[in-house]
């Protein structure tokens, strides 16, 4: 028996598991933040009637098209909070999963190059002291002994300090995404690859009732829609519009090398950020594209725009060759916080709206939308984040306040 159950979980981890027609809870997404979700629903609240569908495979959209940057040192009250509880939560996924997901506490370095982000990263590092968030501010002579091979004189961008977060770091995004896909279909949930939703969603009496998919019309109580940047192509889907727009955001890794660098550094002054990974490729990335586009290639302005900008601060990578370059589809909403919110289709939830900062955020995301689905209300870590605030005048404007949404 027991050797049938291990088949059996790991047919449905693969997305092999048969189609039922009808599940408590359908959830649209299996990147790191639907599978989390669906992880907590059953953890916390004993739901593992549950489908994850995916049109393509596990982890293919941002999860696993991202820089893997992880930290909380947000300012706006609203945003650290969700973001302490997933870095607490990440902290402890390897053992939580049983499962190796490479967390990386080496710290996240943002470099202040002007006198204004010096300002701005000096009262982040106040606002985060009182909010209980583990962040300091540091000199120049710092920033250069824990990296030393940047350039802190350069003529047109020197180094004048940087906001330090010890507790951040970097994870294997694609770990993440098997760990909380194993333990799912442990559970007796079924991760169900390869299935697109197409025509749409079907309700009855303004309440959810199937999804129609290539697989068929699965029926379900209750619908969570977790897609990243196609977020807006399903809300129209079903039937309402969502303050987002869509836009790619690219990265891309050298060659390897001998270890250079042991932290995160993000220069949001020429906005761009680096990192080394374990295999010794400097992965690299800068900001999102200035218009809506839903392509996954990468591009030679960014190539030239990002690293041009880096290579006064880091001459080395002036030395180095690109090995690949990608993009992810993010969903972008005005104020640059997230939307984790009920929908005006009744027992519909949706998530979305983490822009560049959503690897970060895996599991604080799917712990607050898992008690968002189960209860029908939000609970404290989702309260302020309703795609309704929009309307309402309540943002949470963290791209202004922190220079950066990273």
């Amino acid at each position: 028996m027991k050797r049938c159950a291990s088949i059996q979980a790991g047919s449905a981890f693969l997305g092999l598991a048969p189609t039922k027609p009808h599940y408590d809870v359908i959830i649209v997404g299996a990147g790191g933040h639907g599978l989390a979700t669906a992880y907590y629903w059953a953890k916390n609240f004993g739901i593992t009637n549950v489908a994850i569908i995916e049109k393509g495979w596990l982890g293919g959209g941002n999860t696993g098209r991202n820089t893997t940057i992880i930290r909380s040192n947000y300012l706006q009250d609203r945003r650290p909070r969700s973001m302490k509880g997933a870095l607490a939560l990440r902290e402890t996924l390897s053992r939580t999963l049983n499962y190796n997901v490479m967390f990386s506490p080496r710290g996240v370095m943002m470099l202040a190059q002007t006198e204004h982000e010096v300002r701005g990263y000096k009262r982040t590092a106040y606002a985060n002291a009182l909010q209980g968030v583990e962040t300091r501010w540091i000199g120049p002579a710092e920033v250069k002994r824990l990296v030393p091979i940047m350039n802190i004189e350069g003529p047109r961008y020197p180094v004048l300090g940087a906001l330090w977060q010890a507790r951040g770091g970097t994870a294997r995004h694609d770990a993440v995404v098997r760990g909380y896909a194993r333990a799912c279909s442990q559970m007796g949930m079924h991760v169900i690859q390869n299935c697109e939703v197409t025509a749409g969603v079907e309700s009855v009496g303004g309440v959810v009732s199937a999804v129609n998919t290539t697989k068929g019309t699965i029926g379900c109580g209750k619908l969570g829609i977790v897609v990243a940047g196609h977020s807006g192509h399903l809300a129209n889907m079903a039937g309402f519009r969502l303050p987002v727009r869509s836009v790619a955001l690219q990265a891309m890794v050298s060659e390897p090398i001998k270890p250079a660098i042991d932290c995160v550094v993000m220069a949001n002054t020429v906005h761009g950020y680096l990192s080394q990974s374990d295999k010794g490729e400097m992965v690299i990335g800068g900001g999102a594209d200035h218009f809506n586009n839903y392509t996954q290639r990468g591009s030679w302005m960014h190539i030239e725009e990002t690293v041009r900008a880096l290579v006064e601060t880091f001459p080395m990578l002036s030395r180095l060759k690109m090995l690949r370059q990608w993009g992810g589809i993010v969903d972008m909403t005005g104020d640059r916080s997230p939307i984790i919110s009920k929908t005006p289709l009744g027992n519909t939830f949706i998530n979305c709206g983490w822009g560049t900062g959503g690897f970060k955020s895996i599991p604080g995301s799917g712990w607050a939308m898992a008690e968002l689905v189960a209860k029908g209300e939000p609970g404290s870590l989702a309260r302020d984040f309703s795609m309704f605030r929009f309307r309402e005048g309540r943002f949470i404007d963290e791209s202004v306040a922190a220079g950066v949404a990273h």
